[in-house]
């Protein structure tokens, strides 16, 4: 992407993220808009929005500071601007990007639903909560909550590693976590006048939003702010080392042509600029630069899951769940990599792809003896779904178990699209169950009466986790060592023990490499 291009995508404080204060008196007259305190927001397919909503504002690699609560009257019935990222969908994009989005059924007080706050996937790079997919009003109307979305700072802007140049950047490697303890703290304070109880949260998030929330779980400065947890397809199992996190940050410098110590041209620097470095090549694991958690010693001072679950977190009941064909939603079956595949070069297809380092070739034996009636493609996508996007999982849900965590739920999305015979079910594909965002731009689930019922199924399980601590799903045992129960997601669902031990032990051979790390 061009710095023009990016430009034009982009809409900085003197525009987007102003609207986010732009006073309204005469449409926040309109007595069919509902206000709450000074946010006057609008109807939405049967309960309320508050949209844009800033929870804080933060400087160039500072720590946030909270948005004051009272002030002049503010319209929240938009989106406020996307964090900056390479890539972004046509969205006003901002450096003044801590907002969050509310809808609740009704802003009574007195009503203290439970809060279901979600945290965007998109790694730590990129992404946003205005996916229509991860709209909030179907889920508070149809489980009767209340469901907070929030953004936050992404990238270099919020996972940089600085501290080598100053201690005033000490901070630095965390500032996204930091932004969603920000937002979490907004939520405790305030989000008894929008009906919800501030001592039933519950966060969720799919891919890196339940990387983020792995991470949190390891904080002592989240400690409380949330009372039960879910993470869909995503996980995080260790953070990034200061050591790998600086050479990250050099290979950054580097590609904007600053010197080694040059933090004050990397701070005042054009924002498409410094988004523009964001292609270098990672110096630890190859492809694009990779940012994300720190181990800073402070504000995160041990790996979430390594070398066992945080104890400060055991007490939280979580629920993780992955889906079967995770790969198939990034690694296209119509697409380049998958051109011409057959037995003689299925490895060599595969290795670039996991995350375990075990010989290809071997890898490949084991399952054509354990399914010979396995296709070349199936074989692909099963081995790079369990040599990469599920072994974070598994550690998880393990540590956990071993750590005497007795409420910890863990699920498996079988479903395949209906909509898509080639995708199987795929990473992303549990949202619009959740969110009961089934037809919504994006969606892969269809809306007969199997989408239905896996919809009621995970929305109801969430929703459960929320409202008393168990989903709402009597029949879904807990997960324990040796059993390893799970919720098996599919045209019928089940509860099965160890579903996919074969590929689990297959896989544990070998140490899984978190990206990262």
């Amino acid at each position: 992407m061009s710095g023009a291009d990016l430009t034009r995508r982009m809409v900085l404080k003197s525009s987007a993220a102003a609207a986010l204060l732009v006073p309204a008196p005469s449409w926040g007259r309109n007595t069919s808009a509902p206000r709450v305190g000074r946010y006057t927001g609008i109807r939405e397919d049967g309960v309320l929005a508050f949209k844009g909503v800033r929870y804080g504002r933060a400087a160039r690699f500072a720590r946030p500071v909270a948005e004051p609560w009272t002030g002049p009257p503010v319209r929240a019935d938009r989106f406020g601007p996307i964090a900056p990222q390479r890539s972004g969908a046509n969205e006003p994009m901002s450096e003044d990007c801590l907002s969050l989005n509310v809808w609740t059924p009704d802003a009574n007080v007195t009503a203290r639903r439970p809060v279901m706050v979600y945290f965007h996937g998109g790694a730590y790079s990129n992404g946003t909560v205005t996916d229509p997919l991860t709209h909030g009003a179907k889920l508070a109307a149809q489980a009767d909550v209340v469901v907070v979305t929030v953004n936050h700072r992404l990238n270099a802007l919020g996972y940089s590693w600085l501290k080598p140049l100053g201690s005033a950047f000490a901070d630095s490697g965390n500032l996204g976590q930091l932004d969603l303890i920000l937002a979490l703290h907004w939520v405790r304070d305030r989000i008894v006048a929008f009906g919800g109880d501030p001592s039933r949260v519950m966060v969720f998030g799919q891919s890196g939003g339940g990387a983020k929330i792995a991470t949190l779980m390891a904080m002592p400065s989240a400690r409380g702010l949330f009372h039960a947890a879910a993470t869909m397809s995503g996980q995080q199992v260790v953070a990034s080392g200061p050591n790998n996190a600086w050479r990250r940050t050099e290979a950054l410098l580097a590609a904007l042509k600053l010197s080694r110590g040059d933090v004050e041209g990397l701070r005042t620097m054009p924002l498409e600029r410094l988004i523009e470095g964001l292609g270098a090549t990672d110096p630890v694991m190859g492809g694009s630069l990779y940012f994300g958690p720190v181990l800073d010693m402070t504000n995160l001072p041990r790996h979430p899951f390594w070398p066992d679950a945080a104890p400060q977190s055991l007490g939280v009941p979580m629920i993780l769940g992955n889906t079967r064909d995770e790969t198939r939603a990034f690694l296209d079956p119509r697409g380049p990599k998958l051109q011409g595949l057959n037995w003689d070069n299925l490895a060599e297809r595969i290795a670039p792809e996991i995350k375990i380092d075990l010989d290809a070739w071997w890898v490949v034996e084991r399952y054509r003896q354990q399914h010979p009636e396995w296709t070349a493609e199936r074989v692909f996508y099963a081995a790079t779904t369990a040599g990469r996007s599920w072994p974070g999982q598994v550690i998880e849900a393990d540590a956990r178990a071993r750590a005497g965590a007795d409420r910890t739920w863990v699920y498996q999305l079988d479903r395949p699209s209906p909509l898509d015979p080639l995708r199987g079910a795929a990473h992303t594909d549990d949202i619009p169950y959740v969110f009961g965002t089934l037809g919504a731009p994006g969606s892969k689930s269809g809306t007969d009466a199997a989408a239905l019922a896996t919809r009621d199924a995970l929305q109801g399980a969430f929703a459960g986790l929320a409202r008393t601590g168990r989903p709402g799903l009597e029949s879904w045992t807990p997960y324990g060592l040796p059993d390893r129960a799970t919720l098996v997601v599919g045209e019928t669902i089940r509860v099965e023990n160890d579903p996919r031990r074969w590929e689990r032990e297959l896989w544990s051979i070998a140490p899984y490499v978190q990206p990262g790390s």
